[in-house]
């Protein structure tokens, strides 16, 4: 009897909060997890996260084959603002490969100059590569590809100024080459992107971008300097998008590209803003459909299929659902080829809630 007070208390609560206003100092939102904030603006705070589930059949030249079915991604996050400060905490309550247990995101930014001139100081993103900054709830294939694996840097500690306008983006930081050791600045990486839409309306989208990063390391050898180029574009229900990748490191230089086309079947737009696609809403209560079609080319990761860090070439296709704002189902199938000869292709398939 006391746990079904209980629940019942809970379910009254949540309805409650899902029904007041913003004038209230709550907002839930589907998707956008739940916002609370003062009557002029000056202070909020939100809760928000995600968890994807996953089941992949991975079969390999290289590794043989395999069949998993666990947590791909559990992260919960916690930020907010109060007059020109703001923090961000994003963990990682489990993760397919690591155990979870992890911060994500762990920062703290100046506002103070506003939208063209912000300060961020702590574990970030660094700003390289438009499927990289694109994040992993929002982007159009399950997995990256094998190549933003490989050369983007992905989150390191640092200091980053960044900021924009209406359609122009740019981020440049300096940031811990190989952290978490007793010498984090030992070695360090500069890292910098600009972005820019000749063309951004609600349905018609032009987006160029370009990055780099220079990496120290403790041997000349494994010293890197590694640039990208981006190029997408959004018409209606059809999106594409395109990066070429080329690194030096030690004097051994490699590159690679990949391209992506989308159709959302149903009809809606991929949305667009500061310099990076996010997901797609549907526009009724019957959901959305999305189709993706990907091809790359060149030196990348190729875990996803079972394969190594080489040269190869790797295809996806895929298909997602998206019944309401908040939830997602996918399915893609992936087939890799390295140049040496081995073969590897895999199965996904997805359920993610963000909230």
């Amino acid at each position: 009897m006391k746990m079904k007070f209980i629940s019942a208390a809970l379910l009254a609560a949540a309805a409650g909060v899902a029904q007041a206003d913003e004038t209230s100092g709550f907002n839930l939102k589907a998707g956008s997890g739940i916002t609370f904030k003062n009557a002029d603006g000056t202070a909020s705070f939100r809760v928000g996260g995600r968890l994807q589930w996953d089941y992949d059949s991975t079969d390999s030249d290289i590794s043989g084959k395999s069949d998993d079915f666990d947590v791909r991604r559990a992260r919960i996050f916690f930020e907010g603002k109060y007059l020109d400060w703001a923090f961000k905490a994003q963990f990682n309550l489990a993760e397919s490969g690591t155990g979870g247990g992890s911060a994500e995101d762990l920062y703290l930014r100046y506002t103070g100059f506003g939208e063209m001139a912000r300060i961020t100081v702590g574990k970030q993103k660094e700003p390289f590569g438009l499927e990289q900054l694109t994040s992993s709830k929002d982007i159009s294939s399950l997995e990256r590809t094998a190549l933003t694996e490989f050369y983007a840097p992905g989150r390191n500690a640092g200091v980053q100024l960044h900021g924009g306008g209406d359609n122009w983006t740019y981020g440049l930081g300096v940031f811990e080459a190989a952290g978490n050791g007793s010498d984090d600045f030992g070695s360090t990486a500069i890292t910098g992107r600009v972005t820019y839409a000749p063309i951004q309306t609600d349905d018609l989208v032009l987006h160029l971008g370009a990055g780099f990063t220079s990496r120290d390391a403790d041997l000349p050898a494994n010293e890197t300097d590694a640039y990208n180029i981006e190029l997408a574009a959004a018409s209606g229900p059809f999106h594409t998008q395109a990066e070429y990748f080329n690194a030096d490191t030690g004097g051994v230089d490699v590159d690679g590209y990949y391209i992506q086309a989308g159709w959302i079947l149903t009809g809606e737009s991929r949305p667009y803003s500061n310099g990076v696609f996010k997901r797609v809403k549907p526009s009724s209560s019957k959901g959305a459909w999305e189709a993706v079609l990907r091809y790359e080319d060149g030196y990348g990761k190729f875990s996803d299929v079972g394969l190594g860090t080489t040269e190869g070439k790797q295809t996806t296709v895929g298909i997602n659902y998206y019944p309401n704002n908040a939830v997602r189902l996918g399915l893609s199938y992936m087939e890799g080829k390295q140049a040496s000869g081995e073969n590897g292709k895999e199965i996904r398939a997805r359920m993610q809630i963000v909230f």
